[in-house]
């Protein structure tokens, strides 16, 4: 029965009968390191759409420091907007009079 190769670099070859990816006689351990690499950064990246959690860069304690932060932009952004509009507004109504 042979096998398919999926990744030389790794040792990894697929079972065509089985339908599995598997070893081939060599460590998972690389495999393994790097899928947790990318799961702590998912995580992280999940954790920072929310706005909760601590994140991986940064120092302890600051758990809700991006949802604040967000809170406060939006607030200037929402004022610089408002008066941007209430000035148009206002010069308006002053060339009509």
């Amino acid at each position: 029965m042979g096998y398919v190769i999926v990744l030389p670099e790794f040792g990894l070859v697929a079972d065509p009968m089985v339908g599995i990816v598997t070893s081939a006689g060599e460590s998972l351990a690389p495999v393994i390191e790097k899928v947790a690499i990318l799961e702590a950064t998912s995580n992280d990246l999940i954790n920072m759409l929310s706005g909760e959690g601590n994140l991986l860069a940064s120092f302890p304690n600051r758990d809700h420091g991006l949802a604040i932060g967000g809170t406060i932009t939006s607030f200037w952004y929402g004022l610089a907007i408002g008066l941007f509009i209430a000035g148009i507004i206002a010069f308006q109504m002053i060339k009509v009079i």
